[in-house]
């Protein structure tokens, strides 16, 4: 008798699909049960994946997270302008949901562990690690604890007669979901390497783009998007016509250099045509409608919101917080924005909301309805105490 049933997060990819049958040869379990998650990838994505655990796993379950995904990560994140480190995150978002839907599927089929496939340096362990470890379940990670390269993992991979969607000329890990769309590995990792136009896939490049800018309305209700130029439609369709209009004119790519969890900087790769455009254009609406004091503090809480969603630290009583401010700053935060997408760029033309105080009247040069000579007493007391030390100098 061995171990029992271990079940995999499981992806088709190199990683994950190595790690079948190390968990039987090397860590002597009996059964080995995948779970692929559906969060938005594309559909071929997830057919390779069923296809492929179907085939090397006893058991395979896929789930389909696409609305629970979009409702649970994505729609807070744009409440929260989720930026870490100035670019939109995809991948953190949907690890925590990824890992609470195997720990299901763990109690369904009595297992007592769960695994990934996730190397020792990254941010995912982590992400998965907590949710696991708060189910109470042992984690078996066979590539951080082997200390694996990807090398000896592809050649792993050809001995076992597993088919793998990367090679040694091209070893490129690529991760996705509606959100978006990371690749690194290779040569990717010197910061130096200019990376070739095959490696991306949702982005044309700007330089290719049309000569002709496209313009659009996006709608806000509470914080949320609801309609393309006028038409209502669910955050998952609008999401993936965002991504497919602003990623044919270059809009969304990121190469940057990255702090991870650990400490260690890497450089990371992106594409997120659809949060570049959404994130600009709702940033750009709570400036308009929130109170100078309210925008002030919440860009904090913003900060923080995204430091531990990158984290993974969705169990985090901070969290729930957090969330309770942003969510009651984004009650006012309805209206309209223009934008032009433009080769690689978004940019907001304009921006109206029945929620906003602003007041042409008392803001313009050309009104006296606020009398200009009631700042004047004010003026004497500006920058009062810098004088007065100033003066002694």
């Amino acid at each position: 008798m061995g171990k029992g049933t271990v079940v995999l997060a499981y992806s088709g990819g190199l990683d994950t699909s190595i790690c079948i049958p190390l968990l039987k040869e090397q860590y002597g379990y009996d059964r080995v049960v995948t779970v692929a998650a559906n969060v938005g990838q594309r559909d071929e994505e997830i057919a390779v994946a069923e296809e492929k655990g179907k085939k090397l796993a006893d058991k395979h379950y896929t789930v389909d997270l696409r609305k629970e995904f979009v409702d649970r990560c994505l729609f807070p994140s744009i409440r929260a302008n989720g930026l870490y480190e100035g670019y939109p995150m995809g991948t953190s978002l949907a690890r925590p949901v990824i890992a609470e839907a195997v720990v299901e599927i763990a109690k369904k089929e009595g297992a007592t562990a769960v695994a990934h496939g996730c190397t020792g340096k990254g941010n995912d362990q982590l992400r998965f690690d907590v949710v696991f470890r708060s189910a109470g379940l042992e984690v078996i990670a066979p590539i951080r604890e082997n200390n694996m390269t990807r090398e000896w993992e592809i050649g792993y991979a050809e001995e076992h007669g597993i088919p793998v969607p990367v090679n040694k000329e091209k070893p490129w890990s690529v991760d996705e979901n509606l959100w978006s769309r990371s690749v690194e590995g290779g040569r990717l990792e010197e910061p130096d390497f200019h990376p070739p136009e095959e490696i991306y896939a949702w982005t044309v490049s700007p330089l290719k783009a049309p000569d002709t800018p496209q313009e659009i309305t996006l709608t806000f209700e509470k914080g949320l998007p609801v309609a393309f130029n006028g038409k209502r439609m669910s955050g998952y369709d609008l999401i993936r016509e965002m991504n497919r209009i602003a990623g044919s004119h270059g809009i969304g790519r990121n190469d940057m250099m990255e702090n991870r969890v650990l400490g260690i900087k890497a450089r990371e790769i992106y594409e997120h045509p659809a949060a570049n455009v959404l994130l600009t254009a709702h940033a750009d609406l709570e400036r308009l409608i929130l109170t100078r004091e309210e925008y002030a503090f919440k860009q904090s809480v913003d900060a923080k919101w995204a430091q531990l969603a990158y984290y993974g630290l969705i169990y985090e009583p901070l969290w729930d917080a957090l969330n309770a401010f942003i969510d009651t700053t984004q009650q006012r935060v309805n209206g309209t924005v223009d934008l032009r997408l433009y080769k690689g760029t978004a940019t907001v033309l304009g921006r109206s909301s029945p929620d906003s105080f602003y007041s042409v009247d008392v803001a313009s040069f050309d009104s006296k309805t606020i009398d200009q000579t009631h700042a004047i007493g004010f003026s004497h007391y500006y920058g009062l105490q810098a004088r007065l030390i100033r003066s002694k100098k």
